[in-house]
């Protein structure tokens, strides 16, 4: 069962991959996309098919880590009897509460910044990021360059636990496919963070990153609970409708420091991410 549970780990990031696509606009890859998700449907055996299909039908979130015992997208505590079970792998296990197909992870990347101050609730892009967060003179060569560096500004930072596993897995994304975006765009992201919120830092490149072929200027990297998935399709599409004004995208790249990085990046997208 456990190479079944792979297959929906797998199939699971080429859906929400797909999502990503549609929610900016991008089409470019979608028949690829979907060519391998039928492919690797055929792979589950029938039981497990209906299930997932099932769960598809109401949320494309249809996986999720067990981690600290918990099932990570609800939150819920997983009894111990099942807990060892789904360790085990010999049958798949869903969670009691949310009803997703559970799988261990006990080794889970950790989100590691202070939970929200709800006496005084942040607004727009504050929600996600900070000053701390910007790098307005990245550099950077290539792709990895780039993930290295925004990943270790988010740890000397405390928003994750470890920058090598973020850089590990957003390139293990990336050979997934590419997240460069059209306007010099790219949005590099983990999955399946444990704890606290979705974390974005934003490095800006005026010479550009080769980033599979493509220039890129402005790298936006992410932190992602799985649980926060559906604002992060929202957020890409709130900074893909930002950056797609000329205007906004020269006020970026004047910013000469992490201060007035942030300025911008808030003022530009004061309309666009809420």
């Amino acid at each position: 069962m456990k190479s079944q549970i792979n297959i929906l780990r797998q199939l699971q990031e080429l859906v929400l991959t797909r999502d990503e696509h549609y929610q900016t606009g991008d089409g470019s890859h979608l028949d690829s996309l979907n060519d391998s998700i039928a492919a690797l449907q055929k792979k589950l055996e029938p039981q497990v098919a209906g299930i997932y299909e099932n769960l598809y039908k109401k949320n494309h979130i249809v996986i999720s880590a067990m981690t600290n015992n918990c099932c990570a997208v609800c939150g819920m505590q997983v009894p111990i009897a099942h807990g060892q079970q789904v360790r085990i792998a010999q049958h798949l296990v869903t969670c009691s509460s949310c009803g997703r197909i559970l799988f261990a992870d006990d080794d889970a990347l950790v989100n590691t910044a202070e939970a929200p101050d709800r006496d005084n609730p942040k607004t727009g892009i504050s929600r996600f990021s900070a000053e701390e967060l910007m790098i307005a003179d990245l550099d950077a060569e290539t792709r990895e360059d780039a993930i290295a560096r925004l990943a270790e500004r988010m740890e000397s930072a405390k928003f994750i636990s470890s920058a090598d596993s973020l850089i590990a897995a957003a390139m293990e994304r990336e050979s997934v496919l590419s997240t460069a975006m059209e306007g010099g765009l790219a949005f590099p992201h983990v999955r399946g963070v444990e704890g606290g919120g979705l974390t974005l830092a934003l490095g800006v490149s005026r010479k550009g990153v080769d980033w599979d072929g493509e220039t890129v200027n402005f790298i936006f990297l992410s932190a992602i609970p799985v649980a926060v998935s559906a604002f992060y399709l929202r957020l890409m599409s709130g900074l893909s409708k930002a950056f797609a004004k000329d205007v906004n995208r020269r006020a970026v790249l004047d910013a000469n420091d992490s201060a007035s990085l942030w300025k911008v990046l808030q003022k530009v997208t004061r309309t666009t991410v809420k």
